[in-house]
């Protein structure tokens, strides 16, 4: 399997494990950085590993906290990322690491404390170029609590694993990841022309090179979902987008799971069209969505704040993902490109 190297074949460091390089794009993180970045230095690992944070241009205290990070623990290494975009700043991070193990971690989420350990046996064990596992998503508020119960639900998300959890196995593209360095590096890195879904183009091309992508539930990544419905809304729509421009970049690379949006949207419309301009009996397909919300919503909530919250989350996460996909320009890439 190409780009499989067997991580007992590379350069050992203390403790007879090899060392990792954790990297983070960082911008506008400042509600969540100094926990995040916390969790990784209080690691149970017995081998080196550093903490490499790519920069962006925040407007908030984030570059602040990370100084300070980096001046109280020597394993916390800044690198600057100007143009805040996530893939530039993680190939920024990846260009300075000295470990032969990149783990991709994120300012707004906080890993479990054997992690790294976990994830770097998973490595050695399965032979995978990448493994991942779930994104626990967990909300402090309301709000947050019940996208948090949303992005764990097969009702918001479908049927992805690294959401909604499952069996240990080859999958398409999993949650962050820990990867096998030098096939990281032979597929090129990050693609720097997406804004998002950058890990699962980078996965689809990691499998084209001939690696496996494993999925397995014991990595457990906790995610801090978005605390507003403009910003959730914001994020989907950019997620459908995105997910568009993989699609034509990589023939092949489309299944049921992301067409069930732009689908629900597409009816949805078409039967309220019809039902305000010939008969009341359109309606039925729209109605028959917003029911099987509703009821879902009910079953879902673990509390009556959340039984109420959880329609409209669900309704902005399959609508506005559904519309950023069917919206999506053909010259996205191009333009962003030329930013």
């Amino acid at each position: 399997m190409r780009g499989n190297t067997n991580l007992g074949d590379m350069n050992q460091v203390s403790g007879g494990l090899v060392g990792v390089s954790v990297v983070l794009p960082i911008l506008n993180e400042e509600r969540d950085l100094q926990e995040s970045v916390s969790a990784i230095l209080a690691q149970n690992y017995s081998g080196a590993f550093e903490v490499i944070l790519a920069l962006g241009p925040s407007s908030d205290r984030t570059n602040e906290i990370a100084k300070d990070l980096a001046a109280r623990d020597s394993r916390v290494v800044l690198v600057e990322n100007p143009t805040g975009r996530t893939a530039n700043g993680l190939n920024a991070a990846i260009a300075v690491a000295k470990y032969p193990i990149i783990s991709r971690i994120d300012g707004h989420a906080e890993i479990s404390p054997t992690y790294l350990s976990d994830a770097t046996e998973l490595l050695n064990k399965t032979g995978a170029v990448n493994v991942g596992g779930i994104m626990a998503a967990v909300g402090k508020s309301k709000f947050e609590k019940a996208v948090a119960t949303a992005m764990r639900s097969p009702l918001g998300v479908g049927s992805s694993r690294f959401h909604t959890g499952g069996v240990a196995g080859p999958a398409d593209t999993v949650y962050l990841g820990t990867f096998n360095k030098s096939a990281l590096l032979e597929a090129g890195g990050y693609d720097e022309r997406f804004t998002r879904a950058q890990d699962w183009e980078l996965n689809f091309r990691l499998r084209k090179n001939g690696g496996t992508v494993w999925f397995d539930p014991s990595l457990v990544v906790t995610y801090r979902p978005r605390s507003t419905i403009k910003a959730l809304a914001k994020q989907y729509f950019q997620y459908g987008t995105w997910r568009r421009a993989v699609s034509r970049s990589h023939k092949g690379s489309v299944n049921l799971r992301y067409l069930a949006p732009p689908t629900a949207l597409a009816v949805n419309a078409l039967s309220i069209i019809l039902g305000l301009a010939f008969s009341p009996l359109f309606f039925i397909p729209v109605a028959t969505y917003l029911a099987l919300i509703l009821i879902g919503s009910i079953i879902l909530g673990k509390s009556m704040a959340e039984k109420i919250t959880l329609p409209t989350v669900l309704v902005t996460m399959h609508m506005v993902w559904g519309a950023g996909y069917l919206s999506s320009p053909r010259r996205l890439m191009a333009e962003e490109a030329q930013e």
